[in-house]
């Protein structure tokens, strides 16, 4: 029972991260709906789970870090922020405005924030600079990285996965929101990516995939994470881009489109129809 409630709580915590992230993007006019509603199953399971962190204590030396190489996903990283409490939900009112320190992309500005990002196929780097800090530091702390599949067209990514297996950051783990879409539209005809899981593992790592939208499934991903040592490990997380609100989902659409009012009532609508 304790286990199936803390499933129906994060259920939760998603659900009000996607309130969230339509209220940022539909008082500003702006921002990415798509990527960022993918991606809220795995933000409440990092946030309120899985990670080691400290609210009070933004700069723990021992926290674990997380990289958001998708950085135009910033909405759902805030939603996230502002209900652990890092910031508070009304500083969310000045998402990407000027002079707001919300800023479209992650910037160290922001509590809770490890690294600026948001240029794609950078984050990964990131992430194996912090993991090689922590081997030299003695210091055992994770690190996260949440990239997105049609990132996954960087060349980078690909550099970067060859150097954290070389290095066997066993404490880096990738979450790949592998939601199809991309700005243009499908992966698949714009530059293929899959099988995604087959690639990682030719690179060194350890893969698991999973359902991302999942509570339950993203959990049992960081356990695999948890108990994986000697490799790096991928979670390939299928998700639905714009998931919990139809009329985004599967929409390529909705990568960088702000909802009307009369959208943005029916979604908030529909997601007070919590999916416990």
């Amino acid at each position: 029972m304790e286990f199936k409630g803390k499933i129906e709580e994060l259920k939760i915590i998603a659900n009000s991260i996607r309130k969230l992230i339509l209220k940022q993007i539909y008082e500003s006019k702006s921002g990415h709906p798509g990527g960022s509603l993918s991606a809220a199953d795995i933000l409440s399971v990092l946030y309120f789970d899985e990670m080691k962190i400290d609210v009070n204590n933004p700069r723990m030396r021992e926290r674990d870090r997380f990289v958001l190489s998708k950085g135009h996903a910033s909405s759902a990283l805030y939603a996230t922020l502002a209900l652990k409490g890092y910031i508070s939900e009304s500083d969310l009112s000045g998402f990407r405005k000027t002079d707001s320190f919300l800023e479209g992309h992650p910037t160290l500005k922001i509590p809770g924030i490890d690294i600026n990002s948001g240029s794609l196929g950078q984050g990964l780097s990131i992430a194996n600079g912090m993991a090689l800090a922590s081997r030299l530091d003695q210091n055992p702390y994770r690190v996260y990285c949440l990239i997105g599949d049609g990132e996954c067209n960087e060349g980078q990514i690909w550099e970067a996965a060859m150097t954290t297996a070389q290095h066997k950051l066993d404490n880096v783990c990738v979450i790949v929101d592998n939601n199809g879409l991309q700005l243009d539209g499908r992966n698949a005809d714009i530059k293929n990516v899959d099988p995604l899981d087959k690639k990682f593992e030719s690179f060194g790592w350890h893969v698991v995939n999973i359902n991302g939208n999942d509570i339950e499934q993203v959990l049992y991903g960081f356990e695999v994470f948890n108990i994986n040592i000697n490799k790096p490990t991928a979670i390939i997380a299928k998700t639905v881009k714009g998931y919990g609100v139809s009329q985004m989902e599967n929409n390529a659409k909705w990568h960088g489109k702000a909802p009307s009012k009369e959208e943005y009532d029916e979604a908030l609508r529909e997601l007070e129809v919590i999916r416990l």
